[in-house]
């Protein structure tokens, strides 16, 4: 009979680095899936991809985390260095290094709201921009005569606004940017409301406001974007948002904030009753005071005459009427001195023109030139003959061997359409255009018949 063994020990799996690490992962993912953990930022980095890499550490830890762009994007906030933050996320595991880190899906500031947190944020930026600055603020018109506003038309603020200026002052234009003040949109409602107005000039002052609410209600006009559209408009605006307690970066950067849109509409229009009031109370003020002086002008003439008044009158017509005529005595003597040294002057400049005539310049130059040309003419011909002396002989003995002389004993030269000299009957076959030189000018020629090869003599 055979043997039987039997193992007592099972038998041990082994694992593969891989498989290991996804057993980790899997495992870490369900246990710590949605979790909380507080700690301090530090060594925060965003890549070009636009995700965040960092660390959450505390006295005697630290934790690897990266929080992707989409989960960035949707954050109130921006994280930086040193923020204390409760973050929410599950633990990963980075296979490809073995590493394991914390997935961020959500952060919150400890000890801040996100919301303020991100106040606080913009704000700062801004200042530093200068968009916050005194000297950037414009002063409202005095009057104006056509109002924009960029508010919700189903609000309470645009029933305040519309409700106070009628009755401050009947007959002002209004004219309506419909769009929602919260919630999706809103941002680019508010935006596009500012950039119209600021586009087509139809406004002289723009109220931009809503009715209160909380911090959320009222975020749309804390957003960037905002803010960056009422520094750009080209005409005054008036931020009104929610109470007077409320303060938004739309109330920094506008160029008057009014603690409510009904304050806003009193502050862009006066009261037109209290105008009237005052032009009639100014009215009836000048007018006794005009009655007055009348009166009191009458008393005085009565007081010392009327054939007093006359005298007096006259001597001061005739003290007025001196000084006109002394005046005019003073200016006809300037005008007469100015004319005689601007006469004296015209003088001086005609002789001295006179002596720099171009006429006269230009004849003593020509005869220079004329005398000079000569010389020069005398002198060439001089050099002319000796050097035409000095060449006589050379030029006999070039004729004597040009070619020239040879085609005036009845030869000539030959060549072909590019210019080759026909040397041989070959160099131009049947059929070939051929130029011949003659001892005066050239003929054209056709070769007609096949080149006949002489025997050499």
């Amino acid at each position: 009979m055979g043997q039987l063994t039997f193992r007592l020990e099972p038998e041990k799996r082994i694992f593969t680095v891989a498989e290991l690490t996804s057993s980790i992962r899997r495992t870490l993912g369900r246990e710590y899936d949605d979790i909380r953990v507080a700690g301090e930022i530090s060594g925060l980095t965003i890549a070009r991809s636009g995700h965040a890499y960092f660390t959450l550490k505390d006295k005697t830890a630290v934790l690897g985390c990266v929080l992707f762009a989409s989960a960035l994007r949707l954050l109130r906030f921006k994280p930086q260095e040193g923020l204390a933050v409760v973050a929410r996320g599950s633990i990963d595991v980075y296979e490809p290094r073995g590493q394991y880190q914390f997935i961020v899906q959500g952060l919150e500031p400890q000890g801040f709201g996100a919301l303020q947190l991100a106040f606080e944020q913009l704000k700062n930026r801004l200042t530093a921009e200068g968009l916050f600055a005194p000297e950037r603020k414009r002063p409202l018109p005095k009057m104006p005569r056509r109002i924009g506003i960029v508010t919700s038309p189903s609000g309470a603020a645009i029933r305040d606004i519309i409700h106070v200026l009628t009755r401050r002052f009947p007959g002002v234009c209004i004219r309506l940017f419909p769009t929602a003040v919260q919630g999706e949109g809103a941002v680019e409602g508010i935006c596009n409301g500012l950039e119209y107005f600021s586009r087509t000039g139809w406004a002289e002052v723009v109220i931009a406001g809503r009715g209160g609410g909380s911090l959320e209600d009222l975020w749309a006009f804390n957003e960037e974007a905002v803010a960056r559209a009422i520094a750009a408009c080209q005409v005054p605006v008036v931020s009104a948002v929610g109470h007077e307690t409320d303060f938004t970066i739309a109330d920094f950067v506008a160029d008057l904030r009014a603690p409510t849109p009904s304050v806003a509409a009193e502050l862009v229009v006066p009261n037109r009753a209290d105008m009237l009031q005052t032009l009639s109370t100014t009215t009836a003020r000048a007018g006794r005071a005009a009655r007055y002086l009348l009166a009191h002008a009458r008393e005085q003439l009565m007081r010392q005459g009327v054939d007093k008044a006359i005298a007096v009158l006259h001597r001061r017509i005739g003290r007025g009427l001196q000084a006109v005529d002394e005046q005019d005595y003073r200016l006809r003597n300037r005008l007469h001195a100015m004319l005689e040294a601007r006469r004296r002057a015209l003088d001086s400049l005609d002789r001295r023109l006179r002596e720099r005539d171009l006429r006269v310049r230009l004849a003593r130059d020509h005869q220079r030139l004329d005398a000079a040309a000569r010389a020069a003419a005398e002198h060439v011909q001089s050099r002319l003959q000796i050097v035409r002396s000095r060449l006589e002989p050379q030029r006999a003995r070039l004729e004597a061997l040009s070619p020239l002389r040879v085609l005036e004993r009845g030869y000539a030269v030959v060549q072909t359409a590019d210019g080759q000299i026909v040397k041989r009957p070959s160099d131009a076959p049947a059929g070939v255009q051929v130029q011949v030189r003659l001892s005066e000018g050239w003929i054209g020629a056709r070769v007609e018949q096949s080149p006949l090869i002489l025997p050499q003599e």
